[in-house]
């Protein structure tokens, strides 16, 4: 049976800063952010249906990634536990949406969780084959699974 890939676009706006980046990022900014996800699978060869003819709806795809990853990050404030440590009574003032991570929140970090919350999610008969993280219009992140086995 032949695999194909499917892909579906996200956007969603938000903010970080990079603790003690030598860079403008050291500052709290924030970002269009555009992602595309891609799985792979069988197409469903099953005459009749609802389904047939698909690797997976793309209204599922596009629930799951917005329950799980757009939905919580957009309009969020993104920062790694050691700058929040160091600043949080000035967080707790700034934002209602604030995500610690244990990470840095660079796009090409972002972009291995975002691999690792939609792993966890995706129905058994689909992989995830590839995420693009765009930060701006010309710089992006990618993940590929055959990199990470």
């Amino acid at each position: 049976m032949a695999k194909i890939r499917v892909t579906k676009k996200f956007h969603f706006e938000m903010a970080h800063v990079l603790y003690e980046y030598d860079g403008l990022c050291r500052n709290i900014h924030g970002h269009t952010y555009n992602m595309e996800v891609t799985l792979l699978g069988e197409i469903r060869e099953e005459q009749g249906h609802p389904k047939d003819g698909m690797v997976i709806d793309f209204g599922k795809l596009k629930q799951l990634v917005k329950d799980k990853i757009v939905n919580v990050y957009d309009h969020s404030l993104v920062v790694s536990k050691i700058y929040a440590d160091k600043n949080q009574d000035y967080l707790l003032k700034a934002t209602e949406r604030l995500i610690v991570h244990d990470f840095q929140p660079t796009s090409e970090n972002m972009c291995v969780y975002f691999a690792k919350v939609l792993q966890q999610e995706l129905p058994e008969d689909v992989s995830l084959y590839s995420i693009r993280l765009y930060e701006t219009p010309t710089s992006y992140a990618e993940w590929f699974a055959e990199d990470n086995k």
